[in-house]
């Protein structure tokens, strides 16, 4: 039996830079520091306030990551590129979206702090799965501008999980 590779990406490698500057969106997240990802990945924010595990977009399902506890209303769905059409997630959260350029050189490695750690007894396993209650076990890295907290999440990572549990 052949075995099949998973096509793997670095996310930084898809913050499209501009003459050293990067594009990217500030997705707001609950309960952790806002997310940060490449503004090219969006391929578009609809409005939707309902929690879902499934979203249609174009003719096709896209696996849903809730950004939001289950007691919070959403009110948007963004819906982003994936390694594949099959590979398309959907980010649910609430609240205004942010565009933002900030030179390279503005954007510092940080480790996350201590506070937006889970400290139940899954967290040995966290690496292992994503978990949308623990943020370790999609965090890609955690990164610093103008003195704000960014969480890069491992979106491949997401995708794969979704995609998996889903099939």
């Amino acid at each position: 039996m052949k075995q099949i590779l998973k096509h793997s990406f670095e996310a930084v490698s898809l913050l499209t830079t501009n003459k050293g500057m990067l594009d990217v969106t500030i997705v707001p997240a609950f309960d952790q520091p806002d997310w940060i990802i490449p503004s090219s990945l969006i391929l578009s924010v609809d409005e939707y306030s309902e929690h879902t595990w499934n979203y249609e977009w174009q003719q096709q399902e896209v696996a849903v990551f809730h950004m939001l506890p289950r007691h919070q209303t959403p009110d948007k769905m963004i819906v982003l590129e994936g390694n594949t059409s099959a590979h398309r997630i959907a980010l649910q959260t609430a609240g205004e979206l942010r565009q933002l350029q900030a030179r390279i050189s503005e954007v510092k490695d940080v480790e996350l702090p201590e506070h937006f750690y889970k400290t139940d007894s899954n967290i040995d396993t966290v690496f292992e799965r994503v978990q949308e209650d623990v943020v370790l076990s999609y965090l890609f890295q955690t990164v610093m501008i103008d003195n704000t907290l960014y969480l890069v999440p491992d979106l491949d990572k997401i995708a794969h999980q979704l995609i998996d549990l889903d099939s």
